[in-house]
């Protein structure tokens, strides 16, 4: 396409200076300026749909350039493409291209000038641009995959220190087309805002779903934001800031943190958003992220993925599923018969919906895109749902965790770095941070519940390596404290592979009615994530414990959800729990005796009901409350807590269970955790430790009922293996 060349030299600023996007400085600096302190060029060749606000993205620029002297010249001719020609600019703009735009020499000619330090700057369907180049879907860090009709949507600003985000709010309210993309950047980029998924309808990246990031690539700079599909857009002065930020960053006018928010890696990546393949399709699972997988596959198929770099790669991950043969994936680069970084062996699973995570540590050095070759016997082999790609240092196998152990997990600590003060820590009249309402102190000290890639982060660590594979949430009501935090601890245990059922307190004016409201809500609000908890074995139904139903004594309005999710009670007397789906304890200190176990364990499996007795490491919350008379049960060194396990795991006394929860992983003020207690606490408090807990002493001891649920929940999982094969038909 021929194309004229229209250069738009920078003018005073003082036209735009009302609407604030200069400073004064700005302005000095352009007044005294002889000529533009550097040159971009605006793109906005389409070979596919062509976006009508191109014009208005075209004159917004030039308005931003002339307020901030920089000069703009706009084109849509490929030939613009030349070494000579872009050494011109410090940055070129893809104002939503879309198709096939470039050929080889002028892809060749851009890619040499953004290695060597040139910038990048992506605009909306910059993402749906040259899907058969590979270096152009590492630079533009994911390609669109679809999107639903215009309408409004909640944007998070997860980085207000970039020059693009530093003028929003934490959350910003927006109308435009968005973006679902084809991978998601996470792993390779800097994130800076992401769409609250919840907040639109047709979003269907997991509850991650970033929309605008940045990079480094190679000694260049890369930013896209996937806003800007409207010609409104254009003439709002919110998002004229994001494109001047994104454009001075890209131009090295502006320096910014763009180290990828994971360390490195591809982030997770769908199995089913390949580019090329062969024999692969794309097959429906409704318990997989995004209902599909990579499927059909067959001995020799193979699927590349043109996004995903192998540079750096040195662990591979993959959640799969094989109701057929099993066999291998080698993770390869470049081409299907590239170079092999590592292989890893795909087990059979039982069933094409029984997902399995598998890891390998990848050997060989890669440079080009990721392609997945695949060897087995014959028929159908195994199904892929995601992978992820991980850098820098070889990551550690993930645990493996048991689907039938559940923990009690407390989201509702809160400190002044997290910016609502002291929350819960201050219970019984202390003074944090030394001074807490617990006997105990956390190793990790008073933390927020908000700290999400601190302390969050670890808790879904110690959790998954412990083998309890899902966390039951405390949640205390919509809007609540812990309702705010949900999605960061979903993201959390997402990242560490464990799941996340909930916990419906006793919250006021909580009724059968509006548990039935709650349920809806939280399906609705959490449930595409893929760390949200569906139990496999019961019909890929979430899960809900009603703390304290007995409050209530008609739940007939649970009807109109039991069917489709799991409602556990807290009792043990099956004449209470019509219209729940089964029963839990809670009570730490009631598993010691087991009450009422046997007889509750009998009812449910004579009536297909769940059955989740609760187990604690003891029960303590003298500095939480004061003069409270509740009994205390002391830890014995962790013999109380095998005591509890024997009891829920033996038929004799409360056995077999269908799941096991333990009461707790932090609720502090109650002295049932397992979270690590520091070993060497803040003096003159007279709190206790761990020590001696399974003959562990000092710093050792901090993490032994961690080490202890780890060994219950795999002695639980054999028990079950052997029921299983015990009534197994013989052949």
């Amino acid at each position: 396409m021929s194309g004229i060349f229209r250069r738009i030299a920078a003018l005073a600023a003082t036209a735009l200076a009302a609407a604030g996007l200069v400073t004064a400085a700005d302005h000095q600096a352009t007044a005294n300026a002889a000529a533009p302190a550097f040159e971009v060029l605006v793109f906005s060749k389409t070979a596919g749909f062509r976006h009508d606000s191109i014009p208005a993205g075209q004159q917004a620029i030039r308005d931003l350039g002339a307020a901030n002297n920089f000069g703009v010249t706009t084109t849509e001719d490929a030939n613009a493409f030349t070494t000579a020609n872009l050494a011109r600019y410090k940055a070129v703009v893809f104002l939503s291209t879309t198709g096939d735009v470039l050929n080889g020499t002028q892809q060749s000619a851009f890619e040499s000038y953004v290695n060597g330090g040139g910038g990048y700057v992506g605009v909306h369907a910059a993402a749906d641009t040259e899907y058969d180049w590979p270096y152009y879907g590492q630079l533009v860090g994911a390609w669109f995959r679809s999107h639903p009709a215009i309408q409004q949507a909640t944007i998070r600003v997860e980085d207000r220190s970039h020059p693009a985000t530093a003028h929003l709010g934490a959350t910003w309210q927006r109308t435009d087309e968005w973006y679902n993309y084809r991978t998601n950047p996470r792993g390779t980029s800097r994130v800076l805002m992401s769409l609250d998924e919840s907040s639109y309808s047709g979003g269907d990246m997991g509850g991650d779903h970033p929309i605008t990031w940045c990079r480094a690539q190679a000694a260049g700079r890369s930013f896209y934001t996937g806003l800007g599909h409207t010609q409104q857009s254009y003439a709002d002065g919110a998002f004229r800031n994001v494109l001047l930020g994104g454009i001075r960053y890209a131009a090295g006018a502006a320096s910014a943190d763009c180290r990828p928010n994971g360390g490195g890696g591809s982030g997770t990546v769908e199995g089913e958003s390949f580019s090329s393949q062969s024999g692969v399709q794309v097959a429906p699972h409704a318990g997989a992220s995004g209902g599909q997988t990579l499927g059909y596959i067959d001995n020799g198929d193979w699927a590349g993925y043109a996004s995903v770099s192998t540079a750096g790669a040195r662990g591979f991950t993959a959640k799969i599923s094989s109701a057929g043969a099993g066999g291998t994936i080698t993770i390869r680069s470049g081409s299907q018969t590239g170079t092999v970084l590592g292989t890893v062996t795909v087990p059979i699973t039982g069933g094409w919906e029984t997902f399995q995570t598998i890891s390998t540590t990848l050997t060989g050095t890669g440079t080009g895109p990721l392609f997945l070759t695949f060897t087995g016997g014959s028929g159908a082999l195994f199904d892929i749902d995601t992978f992820a790609l991980t850098s820098g240092t070889t990551p550690d196998p993930p645990a493996e965790v048991s689907p039938n152990v559940h923990v009690f997990y407390y989201p509702w600590y809160g400190s002044p770095a997290g910016g609502a003060g002291w929350r819960h820590w201050q219970q019984g009249g202390h003074t944090p941070p030394q001074g807490i309402g617990a006997n105990f102190y956390p190793t990790l000290g008073a933390y927020d519940s908000g700290d999400f890639t601190g302390a969050v982060d670890r808790h879904m660590r110690w959790i998954r390596d412990a083998g309890a594979g899902v966390l039951v949430y405390s949640w205390w009501g919509r809007g609540g404290y812990e309702d705010g935090l949900a999605r960061g601890v979903l993201d959390a245990a997402a990242r560490h592979g464990v799941k996340v059922a909930w916990h419906i307190e006793p919250y006021g004016g909580r009724t059968a009615d509006s548990v039935v409201a709650d349920i809806n809500y939280i399906n609705a609000t959490y449930g595409s994530h893929p760390a949200y908890y569906r139990a496999a074995q019961y019909g890929n139904r979430p899960a809900f414990y009603v703390f304290e139903s007995l409050r209530t004594t008609d739940w007939t309005a649970l009807d109109q959800v039991n069917g489709s999710n799991i409602i556990l009670a807290q009792t043990t007397d099956g004449s209470k729990i019509a219209h729940f789906s089964g029963m839990y304890t809670y009570d730490a200190i009631a598993g010691a005796t087991a009450p009422g176990w046997k007889s509750a364990s009998d009812y449910a499996r004579a009536n297909n009901l769940i059955w989740a007795p609760s187990v604690g490491p003891g029960y303590i919350d003298d500095r939480a409350v004061p003069g409270n008379t509740t009994p205390t049960l002391d830890r014995a060194g962790g013999a109380t807590y095998d005591r509890e396990w024997s009891n829920a795991l033996d038929p004799a006394t409360g056995g077999p269970p269908s799941w096991v929860s333990i009461t707790s992983f932090n609720e502090w003020h109650e002295g049932s955790t397992i979270e690590p207690a520091s070993s060497a606490p803040p003096g003159g408090f007279g709190y206790q430790t761990y020590e001696g807990a399974y003959g562990k002493t000092g710093a050792a001891a901090e993490t032994a009922y961690l080490e202890r649920t780890k060994y219950w929940a795999t002695e639980f999982e054999a028990r079950r293996a052997r029921a299983a094969a015990n009534r197994a038909p013989a052949r």
